[in-house]
């Protein structure tokens, strides 16, 4: 599964923001896909995931009640809606395609990569 995010950018603190990524391959549909972040001199965090019917997700403590994931298996995508932004979500967003329908926290979990995205907050 190859991957292309988008819709990164620049955004006021409490303001929104959604970034899509794109998959390419038979096999977006089976698994669950995830979303990563990866601040400058931080390691990759873990952001949210979703199965593979959708019917399940899971979000850092850092977003959960802010971040929706989503994905739409028809158009071979899968969405993070950002809502009240802080400075401290700053980072480069990386989707992440899932070794099974459900695919956990770990970065173990994924197979595939994309490029990533990056997210700007100001304050």
């Amino acid at each position: 599964v190859q991957l292309q995010a988008s819709g990164g950018g620049l955004v006021q603190a409490g303001g929104s923001l959604r970034v899509s990524c794109r998959a390419s391959g038979r096999t977006f549909s089976n698994n669950a896909m995830g979303w990563f972040r990866q601040a400058p001199g931080k390691e990759r965090e873990f952001v949210a995931s979703i199965s593979w019917n959708g019917g399940g997700a899971l979000y850092g403590d850092s977003v959960k009640g802010r971040f929706t994931i989503s994905r739409d298996n028809a158009k071979n995508t899968v969405y993070l809606q950002m809502n009240s932004l802080k400075p401290e979500d700053t980072a480069v967003y990386y989707c992440a395609g899932g070794r099974r329908p459900y695919s956990g926290k770990s970065v173990d979990g994924y197979a595939s990569w994309g490029h990533g995205t990056l997210v700007t907050v100001s304050s």
